[in-house]
């Protein structure tokens, strides 16, 4: 492991970046985050004191222009975006990291800095609650940063940015939901749910067993939430991948989008169990079958309840303008769900997810307004999800520590989680028995991208993954994202390519 004499641990090592930042600080990095660095932090408050959310204002807008610049050079390659901004995150973090810039150096520590705070706020002492979530390597530095004249600005910013993830974490998992129809779940045969299934399980499994053989010291709520991780699927980047190949509507297609669906909700019902053995600290049998029931009755009463609650909100806002009335009964829907979700023991992405499957656009023809504009739901939340995502996404890059990759057992680590996610994932396309070409839908379950970032995020916010595991985890998203399109192009070669219209 690499110890502090390598990367900043002291003040004076800080101070020593510092002066080597504003050396050769003609790059933009340190332009753009040089106001939460040291004594310029201190001037750029003091301009600001007559708008307190001024620091706020400037903190998030960098974090996101980093983002638009990772998303932007991803594209510029032909890679998926959520690849461009976490890479972004990850270079942003460790490079300001080691110039000493004391926002992202704060960030950097992930839930771990609000922890911090609740203890402080409990009664705990500053440095024992310092010691007690970060650990003796980064609690001098982050006690340094607090206990500055600009400290307080600085946890503030940092506490926004994460609000803002949370939120944009939420929306994605809305609009994958709005984008899921449960028609067409039923239509798509036993072949994607054997798929999906397979797909969920057999990872499941092979993590867990390479959790225990290569660190056995871990705890066993640990072991869960990483084989978790291994089980989902990110449904967008496949789809993506298969537009471009021009292959969406073959019968391969078909079968790897609707398992892709229902390993979402099967993964989402895997982290509902995960979750709740981790907050309970037990993994007896009658809590996991209570777990499981308290997922099916909310998934359940939501889908049924949640129309009639829909139609009841759209009848009280018929009387505003038809995209005021779409916009508010969205928000309010998706937040009620998951707040509801978190209520009784799931995750919020979980009730954010129901609310996407539950809510459309039919239900405001109870208006009886012109629909003149074409507004969709989609149409009005994407905006928010367009801004709030890549902070999520440059977030989780920022938390990723290259020097815990130095230890060996990481490495192996990493290693084995990834051998497990790509194996797992094409074994599972043995279960499409109505195709020979078993392999391209296995490797169109391989990408984790945006959904494995968002179960590592909730391992990490629940104290079960540690900084090293975490970047282990976005190793292995990072690199199963990035060899699904050139193997599932290779696997498809001799599948027709359809026209404009779908046709072969």
């Amino acid at each position: 492991m690499m110890t502090s004499s390598k990367f900043p641990g002291s003040p004076a090592r800080v101070a020593q970046s510092r002066r080597t930042a504003g050396r050769y600080g003609g790059l933009l990095l340190p332009i753009l985050l040089a106001p939460w660095s040291g004594p310029v932090a201190a001037g750029a408050f003091d301009s600001m004191h007559n708008d307190p959310i001024a620091p706020v204002i400037l903190g998030v807008t960098g974090i996101l222009f980093f983002a638009i610049l990772g998303r932007f050079a991803a594209r510029k390659i032909g890679l998926p975006s959520v690849l461009g901004e976490v890479t972004m995150g990850i270079i942003l973090g460790n490079v300001a990291y080691y110039l000493g810039l004391e926002l992202i150096t704060v960030l950097r520590e992930g839930p771990a800095i609000f922890d911090l705070e609740r203890l402080a706020i409990a009664g705990e002492a500053l440095d024992t609650a310092a010691f007690a979530t970060l650990g003796a390597d980064s609690a001098t530095e982050v006690l340094w940063i607090l206990q500055s004249p600009n400290g307080g600005q600085i946890l503030q910013v940092a506490q926004t940015v994460d609000v803002f993830s949370r939120y944009g974490v939420i929306f994605m998992l809305f609009l994958v939901g709005l984008d899921t129809s449960i028609d067409e779940m039923r239509r798509v045969g036993a072949d994607s749910m054997r798929v999906a299934v397979i797909g969920v399980v057999v990872p499941f499994v092979m993590g867990f067993m390479v959790t225990r053989l290569l660190m056995p010291d871990l705890s066993l709520n640990t072991d869960l939430f990483i084989a978790a991780t291994l089980g989902a699927t990110s449904v967008g980047i496949t789809a993506r991948v298969l537009k471009d190949l021009r292959r969406q509507q073959s019968h391969e297609a078909h079968i790897i989008l609707g398992a892709a669906v229902i390993d979402d909700i099967l993964g989402l019902l895997m982290l509902a169990i995960v979750s709740g053995i981790v907050v309970s600290g037990d993994v007896e049998l009658l809590h996991v079958l209570t777990t499981i029931l308290l997922a099916i009755l909310f998934l359940g009463s939501a889908l049924y309840l949640g129309p009639y609650l829909i139609r009841f909100a759209v009848r009280l806002l018929c009387r505003l303008d038809l995209v005021e009335a779409k916009m508010f009964t969205s928000y309010l829907f998706v937040m009620v769900l998951a707040w509801l979700a978190n209520l009784v023991g799931l995750a919020t992405i979980v009730g954010a997810f129901t609310a996407g499957l539950i809510l459309s656009d039919s239900y405001f023809r109870l208006c009886n307004l012109n629909d003149d504009s074409h507004v969709s739901i989609k149409s009005l939340i994407m905006p928010l999800e367009v801004i709030l995502v890549p902070i999520f996404f440059i977030l989780m890059g920022i938390q990723v520590k290259l020097e815990t990759f130095l230890d060996f057992h990481v490495l192996m680590m990493a290693a084995g989680l990834l051998v497990a996610a790509i194996l797992g994932k094409i074994v599972a396309g043995i279960g499409a028995r109505n195709t020979r070409n078993w392999i391209a839908v296995g490797i169109g379950m391989m990408p984790r991208g945006e959904v494995g970032l968002i179960f590592a995020a909730i391992g990490k916010s629940l104290g079960v993954i540690t900084d090293a595991l975490f970047s282990a985890v976005v190793l292995m998203v990072i690199v199963t994202t990035l060899l699904a399109p050139p193997l599932l192009k290779l696997a498809m070669r001799h599948t027709p390519v359809q026209d404009v219209d779908g046709r072969s």
